[in-house]
């Protein structure tokens, strides 16, 4: 049996919630990492290399639930995108602002 991902609709989707997400330093390197890409990552291409795969998938859910990323079953893989468009209609600037501060931190 194919357990199917539950997405918040947009509307749903709340402004803590995506900021609790983006809190954790391993959920805002998978956010990073799916920003640069236009088609989605496998939960193992999205994350950082030292995760186990049962932690990977928490920070995933966390995302999900958050209402950042939409996941997908593809055969036995798991493809996240990120709901930009989305996310960007709802609150403006508030995802770009996050990474933009995050890459000049981590410059520093």
């Amino acid at each position: 049996m194919v357990r199917l991902f539950v997405h918040p609709a947009i509307e749903q989707v709340t402004l803590e919630g995506v900021l609790y997400a983006l809190a954790d330093p391993a959920r805002l390197e998978i956010v990073k990492r799916l920003a640069g890409e236009t088609c989605g990552l496998n939960c193992s291409a999205a994350a950082p290399v030292d995760l186990p795969k049962s932690t990977q998938s928490h920070h995933f859910r966390i995302l999900r639930e958050a209402g950042l990323v939409r996941s997908e079953r593809r055969g036995t893989e798991v493809v996240n995108e990120l709901r930009c468009g989305e996310i960007e209609k709802r609150f403006p600037g508030v995802v770009s602002a996050i990474l933009k501060a995050s890459e000049k931190a981590k410059r520093r």
